[in-house]
């Protein structure tokens, strides 16, 4: 039996993969996150599904539960929001999973970040303007950062960011980006992508903590600060340039 970490989705029930799907309808045990599991994702479970919530459970509990589901004999699903590559705390639990020598496997979700740009129509690397994307989060009460993984010393790059956990610290966010950006750097902040409730705002950074605010965002949202939001003006990519030698160059930017 194996411990399946799938990724949810950003929130929408048909976002999920067809493999994570498919895999939830096999498992008799799933755990899933309940402040950000839409129940129409639930209805993937086959009938009888022991389903736990692990929104009030520890860390501890929630990895007894895996390996005793394991043990049990129970193909066990893992929801992750979004994608497991991200914020998703997979790492201590594979961990620990890997000390218990239980067996587990990773499926890849749509991550927050990629729902969200659907969501404005934009695509987040756009040729001469923007081919970076850095995907980072803001310190608070949570896990400290690594030293050097600060917004300004990631500003300073001009990259395009997606600011994950920081709608309610948008003040910081527009003072310690300011200087590297300005105060017209096009900006875009996205709610609860693809579920119900879903809110967009734009503007420019000097304007981004009001524009917060009166749009009454307080969870589940990803800011993106970036050139690209804004580009019109810009050359095409060589991927389908009429110049390119196609018989002797593999399609690739």
């Amino acid at each position: 039996m194996t411990v399946h970490f799938i990724g949810a989705g950003p929130g929408a029930a048909d976002l999920i993969t067809v493999r994570g799907r498919d895999l939830l309808a096999r498992c008799g045990v799933c755990l899933y996150p309940g402040s950000m599991t839409p129940p129409d994702l639930l209805a993937y479970c086959p009938p009888g599904a022991e389903l736990v919530d692990t929104a009030n459970l520890s860390l501890e509990q929630i990895v007894a539960k895996l390996v005793e589901a394991h043990r049990a004999g129970h193909e066990v699903a893992r929801l992750c929001s979004g994608d497991p590559s991200l914020y998703s705390a997979v790492a201590e639990q594979v961990r620990r999973l890997d000390a218990a020598g239980v067996p587990y496997a990773v499926v890849p979700g749509v991550p927050a970040f990629a729902a969200s740009a659907a969501v404005l129509k934009r695509e987040l690397t756009v040729p001469e303007i923007g081919q970076s994307l850095v995907i980072t989060r803001v310190q608070a009460r949570s896990t400290k950062m690594p030293p050097g993984e600060t917004l300004a010393a990631f500003a300073a790059t001009g990259a395009t960011l997606a600011l994950h956990l920081a709608v309610n610290h948008v003040e910081r966010v527009a003072e310690e980006l300011t200087p590297h950006y300005g105060e017209d750097c096009p900006v875009a902040v996205v709610a609860l992508a693809s579920q119900p409730g879903e809110t967009v705002v734009r503007g420019v950074l000097g304007e981004l903590p009001a524009l917060v605010r009166e749009a009454g965002m307080t969870r589940a949202a990803t800011i993106f600060v970036g050139r690209v939001l804004a580009a019109t003006d810009f050359p095409d990519s060589f991927l389908y340039s009429s110049a390119r030698d196609r018989a002797n160059q593999p399609e690739s930017l």
